[in-house]
């Protein structure tokens, strides 16, 4: 093994054992948070690509609505609450997503099937194709699903009005 392989692969082991430094942390902040919430829920943590990912997951997910809120709203407040208590103790800007009761897994898969649909209204008519606006985390979701289908796509506009437009290739 050369010496750029040997740093190269202390440099992915380093990465990990941090990411998971993030999500104890973050179970530890979230755990609390439970506490005072009085709700139930067991916290699963994963690396996913090169992030943190932490869920909040539970028998009874009609509980956890609650730290979901309309449209996630709670649930983004949430993980940003979490990015900052991960901050606190690491000194490091965090990008730790949060999943509570399986709605950004849900929403993963909504958007990815309308990131399909619009790559393949592209493909038949050859022209761009505009969606309406949505969270950092949505666009996301969504330019992943239009590059698996062959096509380029750019967002466009300002927070919170920000949007995909799905591009011919």
């Amino acid at each position: 093994m050369t010496e750029g392989t040997t740093s190269a692969a202390a440099e992915g082991g380093d990465t990990l054992t941090r990411l998971e430094q993030e999500g104890e942390i973050a179970a530890d902040y979230l755990e609390g948070l439970l506490d005072i919430a009085d709700l139930d829920g067991d916290i699963d943590m994963d690396v996913e690509a090169d992030r943190a990912a932490v869920s909040i997951i539970s028998d009874s997910d009609r509980e956890l609505q609650k730290l979901v809120g309309r449209d996630g709203e709670v649930l983004e407040a949430l993980q940003e609450l979490t990015r900052l208590a991960v901050h606190r103790e690491t000194g490091d800007r965090s990008r730790l997503m949060l999943d509570i009761a399986g709605f950004r897994a849900q929403k993963r898969t909504e958007l990815a099937e309308l990131g399909a649909k619009a790559a393949i209204e592209v493909k038949s008519t050859g022209q761009p194709v505009k969606l309406d606006p949505m969270t950092p985390f949505e666009r996301k979701v969504v330019h992943d699903a239009i590059a698996a289908a062959g096509l380029r796509s750019e967002s466009e506009g300002e927070e919170p009005q920000r949007f995909v437009v799905v591009l011919p290739a």
